[in-house]
């Protein structure tokens, strides 16, 4: 069996396990899980959107530099 393979049966096999337990949750129960799992995926996301402190500088060096030419919008 392929790599590729193992790892799609593996997935099927986690998928079916997790809905099987799913499954057995009450209706706050599943609430619960569901809040979780979202808690989870926006962590996960932050963690992709950082940027490194370099970046940040460069950012806030260039904002100012335009600030500074009067290329700025206000609301």
């Amino acid at each position: 069996m392929s790599k590729s393979v193992k790892s799609v049966h593996m997935a099927n096999a986690l998928d079916s396990e997790m809905y099987g337990y799913f499954m057995q949750l009450n209706d706050a129960e599943k609430k619960s899980v569901v809040e979780l799992l979202k808690t989870l995926m926006k962590g996960r996301k932050d963690q992709s959107e950082r940027i490194s402190v370099d970046q940040y500088n460069k950012d806030v060096d260039e904002a100012m530099e335009q600030a500074g030419k009067g290329e700025y919008t206000t609301f």
